[in-house]
């Protein structure tokens, strides 16, 4: 299977009857970076699941109008973080009827997940990540597991970079506290 770069793809996708095929090229291409990403954010593999065919379905609508004016890479993840957080904001409103916080459900999925095999100190860090504010939750994530730069995080996520480095370093020691406190 050939190898294509990000524009020969949405080229390859603005013809009609290589739409399909392009999409495709798309989806194995970043399927797996975006999966990860959202699961970390969301913590459920369903929940998970569910966003990132959200993602893929609105990449499918709007990738005709894609204006190649930043990378497919910072768009895609862009759509990512709107649906990631559309996602959580509607689970938080579901958990203001029960009489759990979005948190503590995360937190018990966590624990409950039969595909999590990993140390305990990295429950206790997946665990502290879920209680960072979601801003810093993206930031740490991005940085931290995604190795992106924070250059690209301000693209994606349209904050200053300075304020992105503050961002992760209070995550850091905030997690660095949680981490060791228990």
């Amino acid at each position: 299977m050939p190898e294509y770069t990000d524009i020969e793809l949405v080229e390859l996708f603005r013809i009609a009857d290589k739409k399909h095929y392009a999409f495709n090229l798309l989806v194995r291409k970043y399927q797996e970076k975006i999966y990860h990403f959202v699961r970390r954010l969301v913590v459920d593999h369903n929940d998970a699941d569910d966003v990132v065919q959200n993602i893929f379905i609105k990449v499918w609508k709007n990738l005709d109008s894609f204006r190649e004016d930043s990378k497919l890479f910072t768009w895609l993840y862009r759509i990512a973080v709107n649906e990631s957080l559309s996602f959580l904001k509607s689970k938080q409103l579901r958990s203001y009827l029960s009489l759990s916080s979005p948190e503590a459900m995360m937190v018990k999925a966590l624990h409950d997940d039969s595909n999590f095999d990993g140390p305990e100190i990295q429950r206790r860090l997946n665990e502290a990540i879920i209680k960072l504010p979601k801003k810093q939750q993206l930031v740490f994530n991005m940085r931290y597991y995604d190795d992106l730069s924070y250059d690209e995080i301000s693209d994606i996520v349209g904050t200053s970079v300075g304020a992105l480095k503050a961002s992760y370093h209070f995550a850091v020691k905030k997690i660095e506290e949680s981490v060791t406190s228990n």
